[in-house]
């Protein structure tokens, strides 16, 4: 056996050992042994991708919703550099990917040889380890060398506390493909039990007790852990939950799904100052929230990992990889203030709402509230979300997801079809459509390849909604091409060319039966820029005029 085909059978198969489930993979020369390796290796669910972007992203995708590492392999050159964004957003979102790039040896690296790159820590500090595992020889110990590399890699990805993508880089001499020769000069078996090493779970951290209070609140944001017992926890001691959509804490009596306005109302926020906020994830969606947590005189951050927490006012007094919120006796004056406020503030929104037509948010709302329980709805990163978080309504049973480490727009159609396929049932995608297009190649899936259960909506502008309500908007001469970027492309030719089922909505009220269905299909429905950023600032006014009247 040549060198090359043993590093990629004893690799794959110790990765399986530790529990990987799922491959994707970008096809290529460098990377043959690896690729020929997964192909024989019926343990694991292979994709190939064709575009190694589109191939991160989905991998991305699916170790999100998995929570589990998933490997993403390419070969050599460019095709490592396409891996970088999805690897960013991986780091920064706390995503555990494998990342595996075939390579040069060393004699070729510097010499003009084809494809080559430097390609040792190209990631940077986006990795949260990486090796260079060598070129294979056939000599003793290369086994126990690559087994024990594969057990901790896998577990670096993993965390716990820490989780994140891994950097292998291998370097493979030809000849790339098996010599039909299966002897090696020691053995290629792995422990018959399971991996190399075994890795242990540490013991749950010491919790951080906070004194009885009614007047906290818990804010719970993107990538948060342990929700629903902190949730329950706050509910039991009589605090509000701000939750962004993407948090998972948006559902139950306390959800105040409206604090976006409520905090943007000057008075109620200069009258609602808590004694300690907790803070989970990371909160980003609104201006008015991390405006107030600025002010918050004790703000509590949980971080699993104590080396990195998300702060983004610089507002945290303590962080605590666990807190616990002790029931708290007294009335609940504190609790009720915010959910007066918070009704009057949604019937408000919704009025307006229900009068707007086909409008973006309109289209956020509703959507969340049809989807059936277990189901999927991954969001946008961009005005999607926003959408979300300004008017959708508490409710139990959805899943929602965004990639929200770094607020890119890119990759997001494969990370949808990523989450979908990881998902156990039905899944769905609200995009907007540069986001789509920025992605389209996260389409084209070939005949043998894994199909999720996704519907992609599909809200079309006609360029960047989002700086229609920034202040670049009142710049109008040179607005619309660098800003708004109109882009004039058909969406439902671009569904077309892949053979995807395609639907335009052309009223709001048929947005619910245009979303059923099965497969990988698209639902398209067109909105006005000016018109959106006329009524966000009318539900602005008209929430905070419900508040003030309180």
């Amino acid at each position: 056996m040549n060198p090359a085909t043993a590093l990629a059978t004893v690799l794959v198969d110790e990765l399986v050992r530790s529990g990987l489930t799922d491959v994707v993979m970008a096809p290529g020369s460098r990377s043959a042994p690896l690729a020929l390796a997964l192909h024989a290796e019926s343990r694991v669910r292979l994709h190939v991708r064709i575009d190694e972007r589109s191939a991160s992203y989905l991998a991305l995708g699916l170790a999100r919703r998995s929570e589990r590492p998933v490997a993403l392999i390419c070969s050599s050159g460019t095709a490592v550099a396409n891996f970088h964004p999805a690897v960013i957003e991986a780091s920064e979102s706390g995503v555990p990917l494998l990342v595996l790039t075939a390579d040069r040896p060393p004699e070729l690296r510097g010499t003009g040889a084809n494809q080559t790159i430097d390609q040792l820590k190209v990631f940077g500090g986006s990795a949260r380890w990486f090796a260079e595992v060598g070129v294979p020889e056939e000599r003793p110990g290369q086994v126990a060398y690559w087994r024990s590399l594969a057990c901790r890699a896998y577990q670096r990805a993993l965390g716990p506390s820490d989780p994140g993508p891994v950097h292998l880089n291998l370097a493979f001499r030809e000849p790339l493909i098996p010599d039909g020769d299966s002897s090696w000069v020691e053995s290629l078996d792995g422990d018959a039990s399971g991996p190399w090493v075994r890795a242990r779970v540490a013991p749950p951290p010491v919790a951080l007790h906070l004194p009885p209070t009614r007047r906290g609140v818990l804010v719970v944001g993107d990538g948060a852990a342990n929700v629903r017992r902190y949730v329950a926890a706050a509910g039991m001691a009589g605090w509000p939950v701000l939750s962004e959509p993407n948090g998972g804490g948006r559902y139950g009596d306390h959800a105040i799904s409206t604090y976006h306005f409520l905090l943007g109302t000057p008075s109620f926020a200069d009258a609602h100052q808590p004694d300690v906020v907790v803070t989970l994830g990371r909160p980003g969606l609104s201006r008015s929230l991390l405006s107030w947590l600025r002010r918050a005189q004790e703000h509590i951050v949980v971080s699993t990992d104590l080396s990195r927490w998300p702060d983004p006012t610089r507002s945290a007094t303590q962080v605590a990889q666990a807190v616990e919120i002790p029931v708290a006796a007294g009335d609940d004056a504190w609790l009720h203030s915010w959910r007066r406020a918070d009704a009057a503030a949604r019937a408000a929104i919704d009025e307006l709402l229900d009068s707007s037509g086909m409008s973006e948010p309109r289209v956020a709302r509703d959507l969340a509230d049809s989807l059936p329980n277990g189901a999927l709805l991954f969001c946008g990163s961009s005005m999607p979300i926003r959408d979300l978080d300004q008017a959708m309504r508490p409710r139990r049973g959805l899943r929602l997801l965004a990639n929200r480490g770094v607020s890119g727009i890119d990759g997001l159609v494969s990370t949808a079809m990523g989450a979908a396929l990881a998902h156990n049932g039905p899944s769905y995608a609200l995009l907007g459509d540069l986001t789509f297009l920025h992605d389209q190649n996260g389409l084209i899936l070939g005949p043998r390849e894994p199909r999720p259960d996704l519907c992609l909506v599909v809200v079309n502008n006609d360029g960047g909604g989002i700086f229609s309500l920034l202040p670049q908007a009142a710049i109008r001469d040179p607005f619309e091409r660098v800003f708004g970027t109109p882009h004039g492309v058909d969406l439902g030719y671009v569904a077309a060319s892949t053979g995807t089922p395609y639907r335009l909505v052309e009223d709001i009220t048929d947005l619910p039966k245009a979303v059923r269905g099965e497969g990988l299909r698209i639902v398209e429905v067109r909105t006005d820029r000016e018109p959106n950023a006329l009524l966000h600032g009318q539900l602005r006014d008209a929430a905070q005029a419900a508040i003030r009247q309180l």
